[in-house]
């Protein structure tokens, strides 16, 4: 067991040499790695910050972007509504016109049926006089000497104006 035993003078010695590094370590080599450690610290800290404000910006442009895409999709919606509301006008409109139209067709032909109408009547009078001058042209140019024979040429006439039509 004097193997893992130690001497006085030994430990002695040792804590001697530790004391000596322990002062040499204190004076110049922990101001050096405290001042580093710290300014690692400072630096890890500062890298922190700038992630948490990355990440507030990053919220911020995530919201932002958020809020544009709902006013373009609130425009997009107007857009389309103004759209179906010119295209209704526009067919209103059309079918305004068609019915304006239609009118002055219908009123065109109206006049046009109107006119044919007063023609064939004026073509009719102008047959029926005809055939009365005939009538009257035959009636005097034949004696007829009673009421009978005057009215048998009329039925006569009149039967043929009756075929005729």
């Amino acid at each position: 067991m004097e193997l893992f035993t130690p001497e006085f003078g030994l430990v002695f010695w040792m804590f001697v040499a530790f004391l000596c590094l322990y002062f040499i370590l204190a004076k110049y080599a922990w101001p050096y790695i405290i001042k580093t450690m710290e300014e690692r610290a400072e630096l890890i800290d500062k890298g922190v910050a700038y992630a948490q404000e990355a990440k507030v910006q990053l919220d911020n442009a995530k919201s932002e972007a958020d809020h544009l895409i709902a006013e373009t999709r609130q425009q997009q919606a107007d857009i389309l509504r103004d759209a179906a509301k010119m295209r209704n006008q526009i067919i209103e409109d059309a079918r305004g016109e068609a019915a304006v139209e239609a009118k002055k067709v219908s009123d065109a032909a109206m006049v046009s049926i109107e006119q044919a109408k007063k023609e064939s009547e004026k073509q009719l009078r102008q047959e029926v006089s005809e055939i009365a001058l005939q009538i009257a042209e035959k009636v005097l140019r034949k004696n007829v000497s009673g009421d009978q024979a005057q009215r048998e040429l009329v039925d006569k006439y009149l039967n043929e104006v009756e075929t005729k039509n």
